[in-house]
């Protein structure tokens, strides 16, 4: 596997990175050795994993990884892992391809945990820099657990998330575990612009705020009105149930 490490140190040090040019590099070196990788990649939502997927399936293997506790409300939570595997499941019926899913558990107060003391920063800010590490380290462990060649965030699709820190995370998280982390800038070459139409495309549900209840209410975003419109976009709906076929499968074992 290609350590992005090593491709960094090629460049000046007061050089600004181009994560996407970093990608494209990898890709190139994946194809001229006729190799397909497995990638677990983390994901927010189902808006921020239409691109990504449509852009690396052409060279990897996909796994979608949604840990996100730091979405509230639960019911909330719960309407975009349901909508991401939606997605993923609409996106291998019209493509082909066979990305698989996997959840992880919701446990909001570890979240609350992470970021205590950071209630009040402004988004974009710390807070957030410690919710991209929060979920990344868990998507290494993951992915060093079932022996992907490299785990990945689709965050840097959206133009309100800073692709510089992100993917500066992702590389201080790989020295913690033994992989790989996948450089992206996933809004270039109108990447951003694709994923509005692929969500106008898929009928995916897009929020009107990033997750966290801090952040909503910095934005004034009425919580209760997205409870209530979650549950009932919710009923009668269960992912393991409707889903199955694109649950993640390990040495036998499918994995909720």
């Amino acid at each position: 596997m290609i350590d992005m490490t090593e491709l960094l140190t090629k460049q000046a040090a007061d050089q600004k990175v181009n994560y996407d040019r970093l990608l494209q590099k990898m890709i190139a070196v994946w194809e001229k050795a006729g190799r397909r990788p497995s990638i677990l990649m983390h994901v927010c939502c189902a808006p921020c994993s239409t691109y990504a997927l449509e852009y690396l399936c052409q060279y990897a293997d996909i796994t979608v990884y949604f840990a996100n506790s730091n979405i509230h409300p639960k019911a909330e939570y719960q309407r975009r892992a349901y909508e991401t595997q939606a997605f993923v499941s609409a996106f291998n019926a019209k493509t082909g391809h066979e990305v698989s899913f996997i959840e992880e558990a919701y446990q909001p107060n570890e979240y609350k945990q992470k970021v205590r003391g950071l209630e009040k920063e402004p988004e974009g800010g710390d807070r957030c820099r410690v919710c991209f590490d929060y979920r990344l380290d868990k998507t290494a462990q993951k992915a060093l657990d079932l022996a992907f060649d490299y785990f990945a965030s689709a965050l840097t699709i959206s133009p309100h998330k800073n692709a510089q820190v992100i993917n500066t995370v992702g590389l201080e998280v790989q020295k913690l575990y033994d992989t790989h982390y996948l450089p992206s800038d996933f809004k270039k070459n109108n990447g951003y612009r694709r994923s509005v139409e692929m969500c106008d495309e898929y009928d995916i549900y897009r929020q009107c705020y990033c997750g966290c209840v801090y952040a909503a209410k910095a934005q004034g975003i009425d919580l209760v009105q997205i409870k209530k419109e979650a549950e009932q976009a919710m009923q009668g709906k269960d992912g393991q149930k409707d889903y199955p076929h694109i649950r993640f499968s390990y040495n036998g074992q499918t994995l909720s």
